[in-house]
């Protein structure tokens, strides 16, 4: 279903639109984290790590649950670490999770002065954080303009046809080209919601889309 939409694409409508068709729904974890009070740099990098391989439903209960006992890398490294695999119980991988969020902190005091570092490099430099869950800390945690690319922004982006990638890592270069700075943060805000309530991944619901007008439907075999 991939022939030319009637509507020319105009991403400043696209965001108009998708505003107002997320609205209803629940927001991504970090996001709601973030308008919460959970909106530190430490804070945002954890919860980034935390919601990687898990349900936006469940990071946000898990780190609701952390940071009732810890907020500050001091009071993380406190944690026994039996303790802290309990309480990221339900998440992805806890163990491996509660052993790299550790090291995290030990290292954030040891070698930043207890400050997280702003910058894709030093992010990535601690182990268990990709350029997925570091963008997203740049974008919640510091403000900064970074692309995150989740399955749901990865599969949407090239559905509209906006760009042609095969890999989320491939679509955040191209993103990189094309989108305009000011959507870089809230591009992944928007289209975790719409991904997981309208552009599902198996059969989107089409009929019921604001942006069909304008979208190519790229590889869309079927539609509700």
């Amino acid at each position: 279903m991939d022939d030319p939409p009637p509507e020319p694409f105009d991403i400043a409508e696209v965001f108009r639109r998708l505003r107002r068709a997320v609205a209803p729904f629940p927001k991504a974890a970090m996001f709601d984290l973030r308008e919460q009070g959970y909106d530190s740099p430490f804070e945002q990098l954890v919860g980034a790590l935390i919601s990687v391989r898990t349900r936006d439903e469940t990071t946000l209960v898990a780190c609701l649950r952390l940071f009732a006992k810890a907020r500050t890398p001091e009071q993380l490294l406190a944690l026994d670490h039996a303790r802290l695999i309990e309480l990221l119980k339900g998440v992805g991988f806890p163990e491996v999770k509660a052993r790299d969020l550790s090291e995290i902190a030990r290292r954030i005091l040891q070698e930043h002065d207890g400050q997280v570092p702003d910058t894709l490099d030093g992010l990535t430099a601690f182990r268990g954080v990709g350029p997925k869950i570091a963008a997203l800390t740049l974008a919640t945690g510091f403000g900064k303009p970074a692309i995150c690319v989740d399955i749901h922004v990865h599969r949407i982006t090239n559905r509209w046809g906006y760009v042609t990638t095969r890999t989320p890592e491939q679509t955040a270069a191209a993103l990189t080209q094309v989108l305009p700075k000011r959507y870089w943060i809230e591009i992944n805000e928007r289209l975790v919601p719409f991904g997981k309530f309208v552009c599902t991944a198996g059969r989107p619901k089409c009929s019921a889309c604001p942006l069909r007008s304008m979208c190519r439907q790229v590889g869309v075999d079927a539609s509700r």
